[in-house]
């Protein structure tokens, strides 16, 4: 794996080193040790698949506090989505530091996103499907979030945002 550091404290983008022949190609997506080498402790108790059925629908952007502050590894499976982070840790040195950037089956690129970041993507193509792996167990008590839409952020969004969550509509502009 190649790890490329973000704008974002402690978030990489994570490349795959394919070993290929004529059947296609093989690589490790994750791998305790390699990531540790990084720096990062990682240790994955659940994984979650979501599947978007149209382009332009918006998720997020969310995070966990204390006492379940929760670090992902996420990946675009199926289709493609624009991610988003938003660094919500106050003692970061990139605090409220803004990084987006396209996930999809062709880079097959994975995002590490540190606990404390707040994560939102769009779907950019019908049939979307996004793995998360978490370090916690999602804990809605302490679920935070940002509001997608806010102007302070300035995520190019490229579609017409459709289909957000009520919730995900009414967290706090960052003003």
């Amino acid at each position: 794996m190649i790890f490329t550091p973000t704008t974002i404290a402690g978030a990489w983008l994570v490349d795959l080193e394919p070993r290929e022949d004529h059947r296609g190609s093989f690589a490790r997506s994750f791998c305790k040790r390699e990531f540790e080498a990084q720096g990062i402790a990682f240790d994955i108790v659940q994984a979650n698949l979501a599947r978007t059925l149209h382009a332009g629908v918006v998720r997020g952007l969310h995070y966990q506090e204390h006492p379940a502050e929760e670090q992902k590894l996420v990946r675009c499976v199926a289709g493609a989505v624009l991610d988003a982070l938003v660094d919500m840790r106050p003692a970061s040195p990139t605090y409220r530091a803004v990084y987006w950037v396209r996930l999809d089956t062709i880079t097959r690129q994975s995002l590490f996103i540190p606990a404390g970041v707040a994560h939102g993507y769009q779907a950019l193509a019908d049939n979307t499907e996004f793995l998360y792996m978490t370090d916690q167990f999602y804990a809605p008590g302490v679920e935070k979030g940002v509001r997608y839409s806010d102007p302070a952020l300035g995520v190019p969004w490229p579609l017409p945002p459709r289909d957000v969550a009520p919730r995900d509509q009414e967290w706090p502009l960052l003003g």
